[in-house]
């Protein structure tokens, strides 16, 4: 019996045996024939160039700058190899004495690991000219490989800063997002840069190669190019940025120039930055010295910048005043004061306009014609005209980030602030001063509609690759303003020609335009003065956003040019030349035809 138990479990163990061999000889062939593979064959992604962006004259705003970055063999830090790795880093700051030793053994000690077997970037980028002199001793070199690496490099370096954008490193939240970024290391992070992102840095290709047990390539089985190269074309015209870039030294504000379908000739934020600064990365105390800059240098005015738009909104409240509960004919007699309840609303001309109806009170800015209109009209019927006509939501612009703004109503209190509304607000509200907050680029977009009955959706992109821009325009007005809207364009009209006009004696333009100045106060005025200073007499940060906005030519609108200078006092004066240079240069560059200029006619002042 014992026999027969000893003879069984040898015959067992021998099966056993015998199964296993079969199945490591014959079932798990395949197996570890595709480990054998995974082994031989490496495949290597290929990281796209990122693609250019032009302007409207294909001329180059984004470029990419021809460089190299120095990469060194993994494995070189740990102990048998750690005098090869100090060797090698000596070496290069020998021969390159810009770079910093602690910075590349960081960048190395980052990415070095058992499991990694590539080269690892230690130097991102080095120019031609900085390589080329060393090029030659690095490359005998077996720890380290020259590799080309484009950098971003914007020529016009500040100029339109915020609309253009810029890239930088990718952090890991960017890379966690996309995959690629690993591969590339830069994003967009602003602007064009960043809301195109996706579109410029284009797709990695790869290649399959067959290497050794020392990692040695042996031959190139497969091959895929990346996709790259694609080039973005805005509707900007850069030489139109520089000359008014030049307008705006020393001063603080934003400028919009816009066709009135929505393209985007000019937009820019002042003051900028060079946004060169950010594609290398900057110290702390840089970053820091800007991030503290009482006038904002980081922030993009155009679309993240708050301000109460003044009188600007009287053109889009006296439609509706005259298309609501009053008729374009309902006059008073303004007296400059306004009592309600405990407080009396003054108009901006002490002794008053006198008889007033909705075109004079465009057209000089009485303040009290809209208090007094509020009354009757009510806050509700504005507050929802105001949105409809593109206040208080987005333009839609194609840059990341834009803020909404404010057009203060009963509801809109109660939901922020759980508190009820006052007719006082109401008031403050018909001359957009309160609580009412716009973006720049919104007051564009409302004078475009106020231009030509359209609400255009605001854009920088013309082509998209090969792909023609598409451009979204939204009819908002019912046919009571559609009627009544030439009346308003009228009053437009003389605000910029008639001898009352707030802007006439402001203006030198060679285009016949029509528009509207805003004097939006920073500082409330304490119901005890009884004489304003005037703006020049206040402490800068004290003085009224100058707000002039516009379109033109009159008879065949075009263009809308609007600029708001901040702290700058009056609309008409502080922004009244810079508007007028802006039309006399779309005349020289050919954008509003020569048969559209005023030059040698008489200037038209209606009586």
């Amino acid at each position: 019996m014992k026999i027969k138990f000893i003879l069984f479990v040898f015959i067992s163990i021998w099966m056993a045996l015998i199964v296993r061999v079969f199945f490591l000889a014959v079932e798990s062939n395949s197996y570890y024939e595709k480990l054998s593979l995974n082994n031989t064959i490496k495949k290597e992604k290929i990281a796209p160039v990122r693609g250019e962006i032009v302007d409207i004259k294909n001329r180059p705003i984004a470029v990419n700058k021809l460089g190299f970055k120095i990469q060194l063999k993994p494995h070189l830090r740990f102990k048998r190899n750690l005098h090869i790795f100090h060797e090698e880093i000596d070496n290069l700051v020998v021969l390159l004495p810009k770079l910093k030793k602690e910075d590349i053994i960081k960048r190395y000690v980052k990415k070095d690991s058992y499991y990694n077997h590539n080269f690892i970037d230690i130097v991102h980028f080095l120019s031609y000219e900085d390589i080329i002199p060393v090029y030659a001793r690095l490359n005998l070199r077996e720890n380290i490989n020259i590799v080309s690496a484009p950098k971003r490099y914007y020529p016009y370096k500040e100029v339109g800063a915020h609309v253009i954008g810029y890239v930088s490193r990718a952090n890991k939240k960017d890379v966690q997002s996309d995959n690629l970024l690993d591969l590339i290391g830069y994003t967009g992070k602003t602007g064009i840069e960043k809301h195109y992102n996706t579109f410029l840095q284009g797709e990695a290709g790869f290649r399959e190669i067959k290497i050794n047990a020392k990692n040695q390539e042996i031959q190139e089985i497969s091959y895929k190019s990346a996709k790259e190269h694609r080039k973005l074309k805005l509707g900007l015209d850069i030489e139109l940025e520089q000359y008014i870039s030049k307008m705006f030294e020393h001063k603080e504000g934003a400028v919009v120039v816009m066709d009135v379908n929505g393209s985007i000739l000019s937009a820019s934020s002042y003051p900028g930055y060079d946004l060169n600064i950010f594609v290398s990365g900057m110290s702390h105390a840089v970053y820091n010295k800007m991030a503290e800059d009482i006038a904002h240098p980081f922030t993009n005015k155009l679309i993240n910048g708050l301000f109460p738009p003044g009188s600007t909104i009287k053109t889009g409240l006296g439609l509706l005043y005259i298309t609501t509960d009053l008729t374009e004919n309902w006059s008073f007699n303004c007296k400059s004061k306004f009592p309600l309840g405990s407080r009396t609303f003054r108009c901006w001309k002490k002794k008053g306009h006198g008889k007033t109806s909705v075109e004079k009170a465009i057209r000089e800015s009485c303040d009290d014609y809209f208090y007094k209109g509020s009354m009757i009209v009510g806050n509700e019927k504005m507050s929802e005209g105001l949105i409809r006509y593109g206040l208080g939501t987005k333009t839609g612009v194609d840059l990341p980030n834009e803020f909404i703004g404010v057009v203060p109503s009963r509801e809109w209190k109660m939901k922020k602030y759980n508190r009820i509304w006052s007719l006082g607000e109401t008031a403050n509200t018909s001359i957009g001063q309160g609580d009412f907050l716009v973006t720049p680029l919104q007051i564009a977009q409302y004078t475009a509609l106020m231009a030509t009955g359209k609400l255009p959706r605001p854009h920088f992109a013309e082509y998209i690759g090969s792909e023609k821009y598409k451009p979204e325009i939204k009819d908002v007005l019912n046919e009571k303003e559609k009627e009544k809207l030439p009346l308003v364009q009228q009053a437009m009209f003389e605000v910029c020609n008639h001898v009352k006009g707030t802007a006439t004696h402001y203006l030198s333009s060679d285009v016949t335009i029509a528009g509207k100045t805003g004097t939006a106060q920073v500082v409330a005025i304490k119901q005890d003065i009884k004489k304003r200073k005037l703006e020049h007499e206040l402490a800068y940060y004290s003085r009224s956003h100058a707000w002039f906005t516009s379109y033109g030519p009159f008879e065949n609108p075009k263009y809308i040019v609007m600029a708001m200078v901040e702290h700058g006092g009056h609309g008409g004066s502080a922004a009244g030349e810079i508007v007028s240079n802006i039309y006399n240069k779309l005349l020289e560059l050919g954008y509003i035809e020569a048969r559209y200029s005023n030059k040698k006619k008489k200037k038209t002042t209606l009586p």
